[in-house]
């Protein structure tokens, strides 16, 4: 298996330390001693923190199984509970001490960065369009009720969920996932 390069090691660093810290507590030696490598490689790959922001955010978009969503072959209101429980999962096993790192990074520094505000909202429109895909699949198959458009459900529903991993951040516990889950797969995805 061939070694990962620099880079790559960069780009994983800075997802893990975005994630871990925020933006603005993570500086390039936090990322780069996290990948292993030396300061001044950094710029070498990357013109700016700023930059390597935008790639880490697309790489960790990559890793939300957007696809799965999109996946016919398995019922719509399977794929959408499936969906957010492998988020719950993921947010119950770091101990609710991590949310969305799309969602952190729009809060921290969308009204700071245009690139990454831009970024941000590409991210959850990606995340917005996955999910409709899958809630027009169930309103089609009349498991769910059509009197709101898939997309408006759609997007309700991510917000339901950023607020719920903000509330079991605080919380540090799962009631947040509870209700999520009882209202949207209960009340309004029925």
């Amino acid at each position: 298996m061939p070694r990962a390069s620099l880079r790559e090691n960069l780009i994983a660093a800075a997802v893990q330390e975005f994630h871990a810290r925020g933006y603005a507590a993570t500086g390039v030696k936090d990322i780069t001693d996290a990948a292993g490598a030396p300061k001044g490689s950094f710029y070498n790959h990357f013109d700016s923190k700023e930059a390597l922001a935008v790639v880490a955010l697309e790489r960790y978009g990559a890793t939300r199984r957007l696809d799965d969503l999109r996946d016919t072959s398995v019922a719509p209101l399977t794929r959408l509970r499936e969906h957010f429980e492998f988020l719950r999962d993921e947010n119950v096993q770091a101990e609710f001490t991590r949310g969305c790192l799309v969602g952190d990074l729009a809060v921290e520094v969308a009204d700071h960065s245009d690139a990454l505000r831009a970024t941000t909202s590409s991210g959850l429109q990606a995340w917005t369009d996955a999910l409709t895909f899958a809630v027009a699949d169930a309103q089609e198959a009349g498991d769910v009720a059509k009197t709101l458009e898939a997309a408006t459900l759609a997007r309700f529903v991510l917000n339901a969920w950023e607020g719920a991993l903000i509330s079991a951040r605080a919380d540090r516990s799962a009631r947040a996932f509870e209700s999520f889950f009882t209202v949207v797969f209960g009340v309004l995805l029925r």
